[in-house]
């Protein structure tokens, strides 16, 4: 976990994006999606169409009876700014010896800064597993859990999870991996395609989408 680049990293922010146009699309009626993010306008089940078309692929990798389980796409801007604002004033109050920068870095693990995050471009998604009934299967923590709840067990290849843990979420890796796509490792269940952090990752030289408005 030592080597791990947070998405605040200015190698990240100086990645350029070669917008590709593609839409927004609705995965709902596609994949398995998840309500407890809903928002009023659905922007939560929206995705880009590069990003959808490898995730039903991510899908057909899964052995019988395991479904992805989307939680969370899109983000609008205000929402993500809202996001990263809360935990960093959290941060600065458990933390009261952080530098601003810091600050930053810390809140960077948990939440990406407006101006490179991946939700507000539809190049990010939250998800886990489930069963084809859809029972959740374990995953070492809960899903949006920050690394002060969890006691570091959010990060992907945390050690101190069970096996059982430890084999769905390599299960679900193996799966978005074939597809495409790229963990952020502070999070298990953050995955990417067409972002800056996605085109750090692979070498990609510059990212396919960029923010934009549903």
């Amino acid at each position: 976990m030592h080597d791990i680049v947070l998405i605040s990293d200015p190698r990240v922010a100086a990645i350029p994006v070669e917008e590709s146009g593609e839409r927004l699309v609705d995965v709902r009626g596609r994949l398995r999606v998840d309500g407890r993010m809903a928002d009023r306008d659905g922007a939560f089940a929206h995705l880009r169409q590069g990003l959808v078309a490898r995730l039903e692929e991510a899908q057909r990798h899964l052995p019988e009876g395991y479904r992805l389980l989307i939680v969370e796409g899109y983000r609008p801007p205000s929402t993500q700014q809202q996001i990263f604002d809360e935990y960093s004033a959290e941060l600065r109050a458990t933390f009261p010896e952080m530098s601003p920068e810091e600050i930053v870095s810390a809140a960077s693990r948990y939440v990406s800064p407006v101006e490179v995050a991946p939700h507000t471009a539809g190049a990010a998604v939250d998800l886990t597993l489930c069963t084809e009934d859809g029972v959740e299967v374990d995953m070492g923590s809960p899903l949006n859990a920050t690394p002060e709840q969890s006691e570091g067990a959010c990060y992907t290849a945390a050690p101190g999870i069970s096996p059982q843990a430890r084999r769905n979420r390599e299960l679900m890796g193996a799966a978005l991996d074939a597809a495409g796509l790229v963990n952020y490792p502070t999070e298990w269940w953050h995955w990417s395609y067409g972002d800056r952090y996605w085109a750090m990752t692979t070498g990609a030289p510059s990212a396919l989408y960029g923010p934009r408005a549903l």
